[in-house]
């Protein structure tokens, strides 16, 4: 059976720097062909076409799908998931599918869907990530315009619910496998870092929150994660229950990503390795380790990817005569990661 394909879901309020940061990620798709499914529809509604243009071969005009019709939560059978359909059906079906939500989505219901029969073979949520106008909830309020989201509410003849915004963003919270605090170059350093851990302090295990500015995250932070979220919904607490289910601002080090390349000599047991990287992951709040290991004996070439804690190893291709047997391990997280001592770990 074909494998399935990842889809991202991002979620967050109107103005909170989805379309900036999906316009990254495809700037930065390293090959990949990106899908999108659109739903948020601003003051402007002008998400669509700023995708459709934004001149990249991974967002190709046909690989944008706009839902117009409503809140996606509320119209999974009428629009998504026949705009699903559309995608996984296609002769050359796209690699990742990314989903840009309304701000209004409830996004447990959307996760759900990945469940019905019609898609459930072919896609997987990669994950859930909720996008926060970082200086907007720091003064207390869930969006930069908290009119703007009301108006956007009124002009939804289709939505069928009327979660209060402070549920709402609780909602989108407890959903997320990633929690993206966007502007924080409008913050102070103490700000940001109270802002993060409660965040941090209200979410699941395991879900990491980043910082960032201007939807600048590394795409392989943000895809690849892995967390075939469909199964897991349980986990992902509704505070709603009765939805239907059919300038001049200083810039702080920490709001940047780094990343740094560590070369060892072959490994001799997998599993061993395996459990250690997850250790220096967790000793580190390292976000995402990915790489590749020739291991003592073996022919064949390791392959290791890491999203925080949880690692995966599996034996993709012989290792090449005049390949080194070598480990080459890509670290990524936040700046300020301490190289030497994850390196010294690594290398032990």
């Amino acid at each position: 059976m074909p494998a399935k394909i990842p889809t991202t879901v991002i979620t967050g309020f109107l103005g909170s720097g989805k379309t900036t940061l999906i316009r990254h990620l495809l700037q930065n798709a390293d090959g990949r062909r990106i899908a999108l499914v659109i739903n948020e529809f601003g003051e402007l509604g002008v998400d669509g076409e700023l995708l459709k243009h934004c001149g990249d071969d991974a967002c190709a005009e046909g690989d944008v799908l706009e839902l117009s019709n409503g809140c996606i939560c509320c119209t999974v059978a009428e629009d998504f998931l026949p705009a699903m359909r559309v995608l996984v059906e296609r002769d050359k079906p796209p690699d990742h599918i990314v989903i840009e939500t309304s701000g209004l989505a409830l996004p447990q219901p959307l996760v759900r869907a990945f469940n019905w029969p019609e898609i459930s073979t072919k896609v997987t949520v990669d994950g859930v990530v909720t996008v926060v106008d970082g200086h907007a909830v720091s003064e207390g309020r869930f969006a930069h315009s908290v009119s703007a989201v009301e108006a956007q509410r009124r002009a939804d003849d289709g939505l069928d619910h009327e979660t209060p915004i402070s549920e709402l963003f609780e909602d989108q919270v407890a959903c997320a496998d990633m929690i993206v605090i966007n502007k924080t170059d409008l913050l102070s350093e103490d700000e940001s870092d109270a802002l993060a851990a409660r965040l941090e302090s209200g979410s699941r295990d395991g879900v990491h929150v980043v910082r960032t500015s201007m939807g600048a995250l590394p795409v392989d932070v943000l895809l690849g994660r892995g967390q075939a979220a469909e199964h897991d919904v349980a986990a992902r607490h509704e505070m709603h229950h009765d939805h239907h289910d059919d300038n001049g601002h200083d810039d702080h080090d920490h709001d940047e990503f780094e990343s740094f390349i560590v070369t060892r000599p072959e490994i001799e047991d997998p599993k061993a390795f395996a459990a250690s990287v997850a250790e220096v992951i967790r000793t580190h709040d390292i976000l995402r380790l990915k790489g590749f290991a020739a291991v003592t004996g073996k022919p064949m070439r390791l392959n290791l990817q890491a999203v925080g804690p949880r690692v995966e190893t599996y034996f993709d291709r012989q290792l090449g005569r005049n390949e080194p047997r070598e480990a080459r391990l890509v670290v990524i997280g936040q700046s300020g990661l301490d190289r030497a001592a994850i390196t010294a770990a690594l290398t032990a």
